[in-house]
């Protein structure tokens, strides 16, 4: 045996013996569970043992878990579609490209530049998934996709329908909401992408060789056609397309920015006389009146078609019967589902204004509209908008000499969800204030009719005209009519209280043609766009009907070249215009006498024939289909680009996004809003034109001298 140190050591004889009981066997004292050092020693071990939450947390299956959940959101973000329709499991059933690439990317970047670019692309992401998601919002509404340049200033528009409809709570609610749902969106996307670069960074052979799995499958995929859906491929590149094509967006809406400058300073009427424009309309109140959500649809869906179709042909009778005759037709709207004023500027102005930065442009040009032109022949220009709450300086621009709003119309009823008030209301107290008066020059009216605005419930009913009052009547039918929250949960629920909204404005406005329309009326009636997708359905077309009604059978003669229908209602056959087209065709048709040219060339001569086009024209992109970031402005300018001519000298306000926008004011109810005076325009060699005579008559055709304009009076008078 080899000596260690272990080996026992020679024992000193005068030592004493040692004590060979083992330690174990030493008996001590008996420790209580009070004993101090016990519970010192107790509290320890439960400090550093962690509870069940931090185990878990701390556990590699958690670990394995988050890090499977970054994998899954990312590759959902990737794959998210920007139509609502598309959010299917088999929009997910596909192998994205861009989950190769960012694969071989991250795992072989060092960790610091690996933790910048993963946080940049974890953001960037996200931001794509909220895209992508205004995308849904807008095709569902809108029928077109969101526009990151021009479509930020819908969100104040849309602030205050929310507010107006679901109170001050629901408004703030929302607005937080979206907020912290956008951040909260972008700071996951940032953490899963950078958790999942870890991941890669850890494996990196691993992570190469499936970056290269996922790129071969993903080229023999695209390669085959590889469909698990059908129309659906299996190899994607969802997220580069789209981040492509709204870069490419945003570049042609700056594009159109400055094309739109170029194009609001031609006009083939600017220095038309505007005797001329309108000289076959002298001594008639010409009522432009649009009705909300008025599209297609409501005479063709196999659903709507049916009521609205009766009250047309019931109307029809009532005002043959009164004397009256109709003619309608189609117009393309630029909008769709919302955003009435682009219509409204659009059908006034000549020009195609189907954004935002359009609409501002515009009002703060000279730009001469059907209403300024009536306005410098001398007609009284008007503008009722039971709509606007607050002041509305766009108005100036149009040429308006008194503006009615909800402040001054001296409703006392309820609101019907975001109507301030019924159309039948407004129409009463406009001939109370307006029409009905005695000694007046003809009357240039716009009014919008908003009962059949969105969210169709509650809806009022049809009364006699002699009961409307101050709109007392109303607090019973409003409290009593159908909630919004009982009718949008269900589609067809919507679509019927849609369609009843509808009826009910016509059969408003066709009996106030009826009881109070005299000799000299022409009304003009028209939809401003299609209501929202979940009334129409995918790929509506943006057409709407228009009618012109008069007793003069001489006014309808003029316009017998537009080959439009018959009575109240076009069919299927009548040709469509763009909405852009009707000012110029108006003032054609209006202008001079029948078959003689205005002093100006017609825009048919200077830019080439205006299209006529049959059935559905100019429809949107289908949803889905990258569209244009100012979809109808892509096509050429109707008249080439004219020198910069100098600035207007008229000073016009562009503020306000709609006519709901503007400052805050009150008014004194019952007066109107009264606007700078504008001279009309005086033309180099024209002789001062003086008013029109202008006789009223009453249903029996006789003169009434009592309502001669004040302004056909002769001097001294």
């Amino acid at each position: 045996m080899q000596p260690t140190d272990l080996a026992d050591q020679p024992q000193d004889p005068s030592s004493p013996p040692e004590d060979k009981t083992p330690p174990e066997a030493e008996v001590s004292e008996p420790v209580t569970a009070d004993t101090p050092e016990t519970a010192d020693t107790a509290g320890t071990e439960e400090e550093r043992t962690p509870g069940l939450v931090r185990r878990i947390a701390r556990s590699r299956w958690t670990s394995y878990s988050l890090t499977a959940l970054a994998c899954v959101l990312v590759y959902v973000a990737l794959l998210w579609p920007n139509v609502l329709r598309r959010l299917t499991l088999g929009s997910f059933a596909r192998i994205p490209i861009e989950f190769a690439a960012g694969i071989l990317v991250m795992a072989l970047l060092p960790r610091r530049p690996r933790v910048v670019l993963g946080t940049v692309l974890g953001a960037g992401l996200g931001w794509l998934l909220i895209q992508k998601s205004l995308d849904m919002g807008w095709f569902k509404t809108l029928a077109r996709p969101f526009d990151i340049v021009l479509d930020w200033e819908l969100f104040d528009d849309t602030y205050s329908y929310i507010r107006d409809s679901y109170g001050q709570a629901g408004a703030y609610a929302a607005a937080a909401g979206l907020v912290l749902g956008g951040l909260a969106v972008m700071a996951l996307m940032a953490w899963a992408v950078r958790r999942m670069s870890d991941m890669l960074a850890r494996n990196r052979r691993r992570s190469m060789f499936t970056a290269a799995g996922v790129a071969t499958a993903w080229m023999l995929t695209l390669a085959l056609g590889v469909q698990v859906v059908p129309t659906v491929p299996v190899a994607a590149r969802t997220s580069v397309t789209y981040a492509y094509d709204r870069a490419r967006q945003a570049g042609r809406g700056i594009v159109n920015k400055a094309r739109f400058a170029d194009e609001v300073k031609v006009d083939a009427y600017q220095n038309t006389p505007r005797r001329q424009l309108v000289s076959g309309l002298q001594g008639k109140d010409v009522i432009l009146t649009f009705v909300e959500s008025y599209g297609r649809n409501a005479l063709e869906a196999p659903e709507l078609a049916p009521g609205t179709a009766a009250v047309l042909a019931d109307g029809d009778a009532k005002l043959k019967a009164a004397g009256f005759s109709a003619k309608s037709g189609w117009l393309t709207s630029p909008t769709f589902g919302g955003n009435s004023w682009l219509a409204h500027s659009t059908l006034l102005s000549g020009l195609w204004i189907n954004n935002q930065y359009r609409y501002r442009s515009l009002t703060a040009s000279d730009r001469l509209t059907l209403t300024s032109a009536f306005r410098d022949a001398e007609w009284d220009t008007v503008s009722v908008m039971p709509g606007a709450t607050r002041a509305w300086p766009e108005g100036a621009f149009y040429g308006y000499n008194r503006i009615w709003d909800s402040r001054n119309l001296g409703y006392q009823g309820p609101k019907f969800s975001w109507a301030q008030m019924p159309d039948q209301y407004t129409l009463k107290k406009f001939t109370e204030l307006e029409y009905g008066k005695k000694d007046r020059r003809p009357l240039m009216v716009e009014m919008p009719l908003i009962s059949s605005h969105t969210p169709w419930a509650p809806i009022p009913t049809f009364m006699d005209w002699d009961k409307v009052g101050d709109g007392s009547i109303y607090r019973g039918m409003a409290a009593a009519g159908t909630k919004k929250a009982d009718i949008w949960t269900s589609a067809d629920k919507v679509r019927t209280e849609y369609g009843k909204s509808i009826r009910y404005t016509l059969t408003t406005l066709i009996d106030w043609v009826r009881e109070y329309g005299d000799d000299d009326l022409v009304l003009v009636f028209l939809g401003d766009h299609q209501p929202a997708s979940v009334v129409t359905g995918d790929n509506a077309s943006h057409d709407v009907p228009i009618t012109i009604v008069a007793k003069d059978p001489a006014v309808l003669d003029r316009i017998d070249s537009w080959n439009w229908a018959d009575g109240l209602k076009p069919t299927a056959t009548t040709p469509v215009w763009p909405m852009d087209s009707f000012r110029d065709r108006f003032f054609q048709a209006f202008g001079s006498t029948p078959g003689t040219p205005l002093t100006a060339p017609s825009p048919d001569a200077v830019c080439g024939a205006v299209p006529v086009i049959s059935g559905a024209a100019h429809r949107p992109p289908p949803p889905g289909k990258p569209a244009a970031a100012d979809a109808g402005t892509d096509r050429p300018p109707r008249c080439p680009a004219a020198p910069p001519a100098p600035p207007p000298t008229r000073p016009c306000s562009a503020g306000g996004s709609s006519p709901r926008h503007g400052h805050r004011g009150q008014r004194h109810p019952d007066r109107p809003v009264r606007l700078p005076p504008r001279q009309p325009q005086r033309i180099p060699g024209e002789q001062p034109r003086r008013a029109a005579s202008r006789v009223h008559r009453s249903r029996s055709g006789r003169a009434n001298p009592s309502r001669v304009s004040s302004s056909a009076r002769p001097a001294g008078a």
